[in-house]
């Protein structure tokens, strides 16, 4: 079977399991005039009133902080991890890091640290190290091994890092490392969302309100501060950006050791072993799976798969509006600004918005997954798109989509869909905290009533089915030449 033939055949199993999904998918609209709410929305985004400048300042100097201790302690450990990737068991405690969310993360440290700032750091921190892991594990494998095989015998892992591994990819590593910056000032965003003092406290509150016109000048913060990335964002200025959040924000906590030890030795144990009854952990286990874990699973995967070919469809759609081939200029700028936008709103955020216009349900999440992770793709092939060479004799319009240019880029579109899917179960789980009967459901209903046993038990449940899809996805990327992971970012 060809490679080519390969891939269509697995894009038409994704479409025929999201449509064998539907029967299950709650897409109903239970708002009462969403058209009314909408033009809210609308009216207060062209009429912000902008809070006291001290307010907002200080909610976007938090989030700026909390996202760059987060990702520099996330590179940080990642890059040790990285050191030893060959390892299996720091493949598996990699993928154990990044297959929790941050926000479960948050919840976490939260019972352990309270509302702190050290607790908000390591909530990015901890699953970005298993990402950077990852990454640059990949890249250092990846690189030239014709300097490593001309060392002499004797050097340590260490002084090979520096001046061998480091050095081959730094251009990489720099760039993802960027990457994973614009993400996690997203994550720093939503983590205000459970109580933390980021730009998405106020847009929570505000948004949950009514007050557009006032949650409208955190929301143009947020957009900003991750369109300009680019711009702001210089090598030589991120030690002092670095020093500038930690005098602003230092990642501090108090520290309650008894409370600490009685978490970790009979809060998280299951409610029958504390009191010594083996017998009925199984009932115990049994209960859970009946009532959450079995219709966890499956509404997460429902919407997972839903979502995966909406985002699919979506990313077919958009890429050609940014390439020079089928656009003019304004045409290009204003798709281009779109993309930005809808890349640059967590989905979380995007979500909370659906699910204020048009009530609880899947609906809302399908689309605000759909809307984030198909621009995200849309941008990465709209350039891949004005790089190619076409011969000169090359079709226009339709002709020159379906014929010339879907065919050479559906190769990167299957890579980058791939690993979406990956990010699209993660997401999918956490948005069960805003009402969805998802697996993220039900843990914040066990944080919520102090089953810790009952969260924990969630927690690796979800963690499980995020190491279980990165294993298949990778499998996949593989039986379809797809390149690894570091090859396509």
């Amino acid at each position: 079977m060809t490679s080519s033939a390969s891939m269509g055949r697995t894009s038409l199993l994704f479409v025929a399991l999201a449509l064998l999904c539907l029967p299950w998918a709650d897409f109903s609209i239970t708002a009462v005039d969403p058209w009314f709410e909408l033009g809210r929305l609308g009216a207060g985004l062209l009429l912000p009133a902008w809070p006291e400048p001290s307010v907002l300042l200080s909610a976007l100097a938090n989030t700026l902080a909390f996202a760059l201790q987060g990702v520099a302690q996330g590179a940080v450990l990642g890059l040790g991890l990285a050191c030893g990737y060959r390892s299996a068991w720091v493949r598996r405690l990699a993928a154990g890091l990044r297959a929790v969310h941050e926000l479960f993360w948050a919840l976490l440290f939260m019972q352990l640290l309270g509302l702190s700032a050290l607790a908000g750091v390591l909530a990015i921190a901890l699953p970005y190290a298993g990402t950077f892991a990852k990454i640059y594990g990949e890249l250092f494998e990846e690189a030239d091994p014709a300097p490593e095989q001309a060392l002499p015998a004797g050097f340590g892992r260490l002084t090979r890092l520096i001046y061998l591994q480091v050095p081959l990819c730094w251009r990489q590593m720099a760039t993802y490392t960027g990457y994973r910056l614009e993400c996690g000032i997203r994550s720093s965003a939503v983590l205000g969302f459970i109580g933390l003092p980021t730009l998405g406290y106020h847009l929570e509150s505000l948004l949950r309100q009514g007050y557009y016109d006032e949650a409208a000048a955190f929301f143009y913060a947020l957009v900003l501060i991750i369109a300009t990335l680019r711009w702001w964002l210089r090598g030589r200025l991120v030690p002092f950006y670095l020093l500038a959040a930690l005098w602003w924000l230092p990642p501090v906590a108090s520290l309650n050791w008894a409370l600490m030890a009685r978490f970790f030795t009979e809060d998280i144990i299951p409610a029958p072993l504390r009191s010594g009854d083996w017998a009925g952990l199984w009932p115990w286990w049994w209960s859970l799976w009946q009532q959450q874990v079995g219709p966890g699973l499956a509404n997460t995967l429902v919407l997972a798969l839903v979502s995966l070919v909406v985002t699919g469809v979506l990313a077919l759609l958009w890429f050609p509006t940014i390439s020079r081939r089928f656009g003019n200029g304004v045409s290009r700028r204003a798709s281009h600004g779109w993309l930005v936008l809808m890349r640059s709103l967590p989905e979380y955020l995007l979500a909370f918005v659906g699910m204020l216009l048009l009530g609880p349900g899947m609906l809302p999440a399908m689309l605000a997954l759909g809307l984030h992770n198909g621009a995200i793709i849309a941008h990465l092939l709209g350039h891949h798109l004005n790089t190619l060479s076409l011969r000169e004799d090359a079709p226009h319009g339709l002709n020159l989509y379906f014929f010339e240019v879907l065919p050479r880029l559906y190769r990167a579109f299957m890579a980058y869909s791939l690993y979406r899917f990956e990010n699209l179960i993660r997401e999918t789980a956490i948005l069960g905290m805003l009402g969805i009967p998802t697996l993220g459901f039900f843990i914040d209903s066990a944080f919520s009533e102090f089953r810790f046993d009952r969260a924990m038990a969630l927690l690796l449940v979800c963690a499980g089915l995020n190491m279980l899809v990165d294993v298949l996805a990778r499998h996949l990327r593989q039986r379809l030449h797809l390149g690894s992971r570091a090859e396509v970012l």
